[in-house]
């Protein structure tokens, strides 16, 4: 396909303006001199029809959930329903400034303040702070609430227990908040090893993060223990809520015994996030732990919503503002939409979806472990590794067939994984569609590998060094000199 520059001809133009009906000036009149750039801009001579017609080509190249299935697994990529899109545009909402008085907010903070209201419930937790702007700022800040509970207590401790199968912003957030972090390795089962957590666990020991379902798609079915020796070691228990859309409505944070949980809206509640955002990364916490919560929260007096700023334990303020706002617009319409009586059915289709999955695939890809998966399964293509085919070469082919490809590559623990999360939303014509080509493609490996190895056969960009592609973009033409 063609850049922009490389269509049309000199003297060509987009756009045609009506005759003059005021003074014609020289723009040296208008503008000092040394304003006035001294060559033309660079700038592509296309018609109009030209114009649409190259972006919209160029739409059409860009893979998005109205298109077709997204199976990302350890994102949630799920539908959003329209209707949030219209909540988010309604203009009370989409024309507020966050610098406008409380009185003329009214609106706006009474929505956040029923969010904290659902949050609580669908937690379990005694107090939610929707000022994290993503799912690891909302890590770093329970972190941060962590700390100041503890140095409030007399000693901050040193270290934060992060098992290998957690997600790779953990340990760094830990980080960032001060502590010390050792990892623990998981069971042959995929679980947190409790025998592994008992040797490093003592009073040095701030806290102890666990995804929940963790990253293999399992559900940690000895957290109830796992949670008493932690609090008896004076820890607290984090859990990473990313994916909290297996657990909607069957089971809270708060009745596992986790102190601290960080919910991403965008992923649990429906927001399109490919690309790295808009996010929204509310934490909850227990509490004891409520007076250390970020400034300001929302509260509510008669029929006043207002800021309360006054909350002298509290770690202070983590955003300028309070979050994305439009993603809190979308999750709470999300939530109202769906109502208490539906909400325990996105986790459960979510789940059936996964192991249909992973039942299909299963004897054409390795299952490195077994048991029942949650919302999202993990394979690995270690049997087609053996035929020179990685995991990347399966999901460069996988695009040739109209999907898009799952995670691969994570979890870290697991060779050539493949990780599918189908979430709640796709039909079962879709996820059979999904495993026609997977399989298919597990038989081109065993007859001609190279047809893997070599995809995507049908996009207009083939393989990219991706490493120079994030270190050295190019992001701007430059015309090519005479």
């Amino acid at each position: 396909m063609k850049l922009i520059f490389e269509t049309g001809a000199p003297g060509r133009r987009s756009y045609s303006l009506p005759a003059l009906d005021v003074p014609d000036n020289e723009l040296s009149s208008l503008i000092p001199a040394d304003l006035i750039k001294k060559e033309d801009v660079n700038l592509p001579e296309v018609s109009e029809v030209e114009l649409i017609r190259h972006f919209t080509r160029l739409s059409q190249m860009n893979f998005g959930l109205d298109l077709g299935f997204y199976p990302l697994g350890s994102c949630t990529m799920k539908y959003n329903p329209k209707l949030n899109e219209e909540t988010a545009k309604m203009p009370g909402f989409l024309h507020s400034h966050p610098l406008q008085p409380e009185h003329l907010s009214q609106g706006s903070l009474k929505l956040m303040y029923e969010l904290e209201v659902c949050l609580k419930e669908i937690s379990g937790m005694n107090r939610v702070s929707l000022q994290p702007a993503a799912g690891a700022h909302g890590e770093m800040s329970g972190m941060l609430v962590i700390r100041s509970y503890h140095e409030s207590n007399g000693s901050p401790r040193k270290r934060v227990i992060i098992p290998d199968s957690a997600h790779g912003t953990n340990p760094a957030s830990a980080a960032l908040a001060g502590y010390d972090v050792t990892v623990i390795k998981s069971t042959r089962e995929g679980l947190v090893d409790i025998n592994e957590l008992k040797k490093v666990l003592d009073s040095d020991c701030a806290a102890v993060m666990i995804t929940n379902p963790n990253t293999l798609g399992l559900f940690e079915k000895d957290i109830v223990e796992i949670s008493r020796l932690i609090h008896e070691a004076g820890a607290l228990l984090y859990m990473d809520g990313a994916n909290l859309n297996a657990l909607l409505g069957i089971t809270r944070p708060g009745d596992m015994g986790f102190d601290v949980v960080h919910i991403n809206l965008h992923k649990t509640f429906s927001t399109p996030h490919g690309g790295g955002g808009p996010g929204a990364g509310p934490i909850g916490v227990v509490e004891k732990l409520a007076p250390f919560i970020p400034v300001p929260t929302v509260e509510k007096d008669g029929d006043r919503y207002y800021f309360d700023y006054n909350r002298p334990q509290s770690i202070g303020s983590i955003h300028g503002f309070y979050s994305n706002f439009g993603v809190l617009v979308k999750a709470y319409t999300y939530i109202k939409k769906m109502g208490a009586a539906c909400i325990h059915d996105i986790s459960r289709n979510a789940i059936i979806n996964a192991n249909y999955i992973k039942k299909r695939l299963e004897g054409y890809y390795t299952l490195p472990i077994a048991g029942q998966s949650m919302h999202e399964c993990v394979f690995s293509s270690k049997l087609q590794k053996e035929k020179g085919v990685h995991a990347w070469d399966i999901s460069k082919r996988i695009q040739d067939f109209g999907f898009h490809p799952p995670t691969v590559n994570f979890p870290l623990v697991v060779e050539e994984a493949i990780m599918i999360e189908p979430t709640e939303t796709e039909s079962k014509e879709t996820l059979d569609k999904f495993c026609d080509v997977m399989i298919t493609i597990a038989k081109e490996v065993e007859t001609t590998p190279d047809i893997v190895k070599n995809a995507p056969h049908t996009m207009i960009v083939k393989r990219l060094d991706e490493a120079q592609a994030v270190k050295k973009p190019v992001l701007r033409w430059q015309k090519p000199t005479q």
